[in-house]
């Protein structure tokens, strides 16, 4: 199996502000694996969550330590790769990358759609939110107003946490849900942006105006408080940052009513297929997010997303100069192709 990494460079058409800073582009990485004359495709994206970064720089080193230590297994080998990169402690975006590339390879292999070798079913796929980020509230307003525009959304997530202060959230918040049709499903972020108290008045305030869920209230490291918090909230209780991988959810079972599955965060649809089943049995509600991925990564995951309650896979969709196609929306779902393994092509910007 021969590995090669191809940095590429996207740009945001709106950056986008959360409670912990302003992003407008991102360097990702395409990771291509080539055996038997197939090739298989993965994304690595850079991200930092405040408590931990995972750099560009980091990623590279990654898949220099990977190019000679695979040289000698083949695509199908995943349970030995598995075992052989274990050691290495890689970051989880470049096991994303290669676990990604890896199922890309089964797919095309076999002829079938990773989400048919999987035996799942598109119609039980729920509309993709798209995000309207920290803002003033006539531009968020009118940011939420493109957005039903541009991709006829049915789901709207409103990041809020910002530092000028729950007035300043809620005066946002207004504003978009004044300015779109009533049958637009809102929820919230705050990205660990308010402490307890701020958290219990939000929950309330925004359960009286119908969101579906709140993610993230608090910040990491206050997930003890979280249990305070459910009692006096009227809205499901989702987390983010505080969740990385399967084993961070048992401890969450008591303490969260769901959990937000990140394809960087997780380190590969093997492990997001794990984090699914483990969340159901802990009786916990899915949803799947993004950070800045380009329809590569959101693919991956629309390849999963019959298995989600909710899903944000939007960042695609806000790029403009997205290098990969293939995805489409229908009646605000996105909806992965019918093709072998992820099904998306490759398109030049230059």
């Amino acid at each position: 199996m021969e590995l090669s990494v191809q940095p590429f460079t996207v740009h945001k058409r709106v950056p986008l502000t959360i409670s912990r800073g302003t992003t407008a582009n991102s360097t990702n990485l395409w990771l291509k694996i080539q055996a038997d004359g197939i090739e298989g495709w993965g994304e690595a994206a850079p991200f930092s969550i405040g408590t931990t970064h995972q750099t560009l720089e980091q990623l590279q080193q990654d898949f220099a330590h990977l190019s000679s230590l695979l040289a000698n297994y083949h695509p199908w080998d995943r349970q030995a790769i598995e075992a052989a990169i274990q050691p290495l402690n890689l970051q989880s975006a470049s096991r994303a990358a290669l676990d990604v590339a890896l199922w890309d390879w089964c797919g095309k292999a076999t002829q079938q759609p990773i989400w048919k070798l999987l035996g799942l079913d598109l119609s039980q796929i729920s509309p993709t939110s798209v995000t309207v980020g920290i803002m003033a509230p006539s531009d968020a307003c009118q940011r939420a107003q493109d957005w039903l525009q541009q991709t006829q959304a049915r789901s709207i997530k409103i990041k809020l946490g910002q530092p000028a202060g729950l007035e300043a959230d809620q005066a946002m918040f207004q504003a978009i849900a004044e300015g779109i049709p009533t049958d637009i499903r809102l929820s919230v972020d705050a990205n660990g942006g308010w402490n307890l108290d701020q958290a219990i008045t939000m929950a309330q305030w925004l359960g009286e105006r119908g969101i579906t869920h709140l993610e993230q209230p608090l910040p990491v490291g206050l997930d003890h408080q979280l249990p305070q918090l459910r009692q006096q909230s009227p809205v499901p209780v989702f987390v983010d940052e505080s969740c990385f991988n399967t084993a961070d959810i048992p401890r969450l079972a008591s303490l969260a009513d769901g959990i937000n599955i990140k394809l960087m965060k997780a380190g590969g649809l093997t492990e997001v297929l794990r984090m699914i089943h483990v969340a159901r049995a802990c009786r916990l509600q899915v949803m799947f997010g993004c950070y800045s991925d380009s329809s590569l990564a959101n693919g991956a995951m629309a390849q999963l997303s019959p298995l989600a309650d909710y899903l944000d896979l939007d960042s695609h969709l806000n790029l403009r100069d997205d290098p990969f196609t293939g995805l489409t929306l229908a009646q605000g779902c996105l909806l992965p192709p019918s093709t072998p393994g992820l099904g998306l092509t490759h398109v030049s910007h230059c």
